[in-house]
């Protein structure tokens, strides 16, 4: 199975502007249900980000930041781990664990595919587990 049958592709996938502020990047994690934000590109040739909560666990809340001094600029990953939604699966599982990451963003020609995070490969995992038992029945 490749990454690119079961990442959450581009038009799904919640982005953020570099300049926006930590109140605004929580907000649309909470309006969005989501644990992290793609970070936008200044231009064509430059990288992908990720503001994931773990970033503003660490700058906010473990160092006293203030949500609306800082930019998602200020504390976001920049760049990320990315792979080719060509990969095998089993790949980007392998990454995700050595690299001790929860998510990687899906990159072709340095355009954004989407993002892969751990829960969709064990989402598949779970689906295959229902449809054995489904078999056996």
């Amino acid at each position: 199975m490749l990454v690119k049958d079961i990442m959450v592709p581009k038009n799904m996938v919640i982005t953020i502007d570099p300049l926006a502020t930590i109140r605004d990047a929580l907000k649309l994690m909470r309006t969005h249900h989501v644990k992290s934000l793609v970070v936008e590109r200044n231009n064509e040739n430059d990288a992908y980000g990720m503001l994931t909560f773990k970033n503003i666990l660490y700058s906010v809340v473990a160092n006293d930041g203030d949500i609306d001094l800082l930019r998602v600029y200020d504390i976001y990953s920049k760049p990320t781990i990315q792979l080719s939604g060509e990969l095998d699966v089993k790949y980007a599982a392998q990454m995700m664990m050595n690299s001790s990451i929860k998510r990687l963003l899906i990159i072709d020609n340095n355009e954004l595919q989407g993002i892969l995070t751990m829960t969709d490969i064990l989402g598949v995992l779970m689906d295959q587990i229902d449809q054995d038992e489904k078999d056996m029945v």
